[in-house]
């Protein structure tokens, strides 16, 4: 046995080392669901509501390996100018990172980590929606790629320095 651990081991020795991505715990951070025209919203309504739906992500390094992802959702749902509800979740993981290139690492974190945790973000607005007396909102999968590659168009477009305190 110790000899195939240890041919193991030799064969290893010139290979790169293996990119690994760990979850090692999700959480809620914070929570909110308001309905503020209860009971009034919870009948039938004349016309379709106006659902918009907000999507950002945040990293926090931890350590060197560990990093905070969060995923912060919001939706609200309008009749008119009436607001029907209002939920924001802020969900959060801790994640592991070994072995990742630094010039990947950035795309993994704002990409693949929310990808990651969405689902379990979207069933918690679901749940939420769905006690506050509403139908279940299920948001639609989301594209975190296009996102990540948004955010770095209108970065590249801001005037440098403008996010600079005076």
């Amino acid at each position: 046995m110790s000899d195939q651990s240890t041919n193991n081991d030799a064969n290893n020795a010139g290979q790169p080392a293996v990119a690994q991505l760990r979850i090692l715990t999700q959480y809620v951070k914070d929570l909110s669901f308001e309905n503020p025209n209860a009971p009034q919203s919870l009948g039938p309504v004349e016309e379709q509501p106006n659902i918009s739906v907000r999507v950002d992500v945040g990293v926090q390094r931890m350590s060197d390996t560990d990093y905070e992802v969060s995923l912060k959702l919001g939706a609200d749902a309008k009749t008119g100018d009436k607001t029907m509800f209002l939920v924001e979740l802020d969900y959060a993981g801790l994640f592991r990172l070994t072995n990742i290139p630094e010039a990947n690492l950035e795309g993994v974190l704002v990409v693949e980590c929310p990808r990651q945790i969405f689902p379990f973000a979207r069933r918690i607005i679901g749940d939420l929606t769905r006690d506050g007396g509403f139908p279940p909102l299920m948001i639609d999968p989301i594209d975190f790629v296009t996102l990540y590659q948004q955010r770095r168009q209108q970065m590249a477009q801001e005037p440098a320095g403008s996010g600079q305190p005076n």
